[in-house]
């Protein structure tokens, strides 16, 4: 738990020195590649102890997360089949969008019958990583989207596998379990795809 919190504060404070920037009004979209890396290393980090603690323990934090996570990766695989650069964007975004679209209409089900809430947006997390997307051009665009999807995935595993074995709530515990192998396989994928686009 320490481990969890030394880098949640180190990773806000990194976020907060590339956010002062140069005084000037960094609030739009697409303020500058160096912020908009920082947020989703920020990101990156909060997503893991938020999966590993709350998400992966309690079952409103395991739905609430894996539904938020299947919005933000079903926007992001549209994103990339519309905006990739390369085959294996375009590609795996389109795998994102059909996984994660199945995954999502399971878990309403299941969740339902566990008296459990859906969201019924993205968190504010989820959106700035959508706008940083947006704001990614051409080959950046692709280098952007598979960090993103690196860092997604993991995070996603640990939510997943950590819910796996959960005895209160057998039929969603089943779920999580269904769900960690096509999780790996996209994060094999994003893997090979950022070693690509960092070359």
């Amino acid at each position: 738990m320490k481990r969890y919190l030394i880098a949640t504060v180190g990773a806000a404070a990194l976020l907060g020195l590339a956010a002062c920037g140069d005084g000037t009004d960094n609030t739009a979209v697409g303020q500058t590649e160096p912020v908009n890396a920082a947020q989703d290393a920020t990101s990156a980090v909060v997503g893991q102890t938020s999966a590993a603690t709350l998400g992966a323990n309690t079952v409103g934090g395991y739905v609430s997360n894996a539904a938020i996570g299947d919005m933000y990766e079903v926007e992001a695989g549209r994103m990339a089949q519309e905006r990739g650069v390369r085959a294996e964007t375009k590609a795996l975004g389109e795998m994102l969008v059909s996984d994660h679209t199945a995954a999502a209409e399971r878990m309403a089900g299941l969740a339902r019958a566990a008296g459990e809430t859906i969201p019924t947006e993205m968190d504010e997390r989820r959106k700035g990583l959508i706008d940083n997307l947006r704001a990614a051009q051409g080959a950046e665009f692709d280098r952007v989207f598979a960090a993103q999807q690196v860092a997604a995935h993991q995070e996603a595993l640990t939510l997943h596998e950590g819910f796996a074995d959960n005895t209160d709530h057998p039929e969603l515990a089943a779920h999580a379990r269904e769900t960690v192998p096509r999780l790996q396989a996209h994060l094999e994928r994003a893997r090979a795809l950022e070693t690509a686009t960092a070359q």
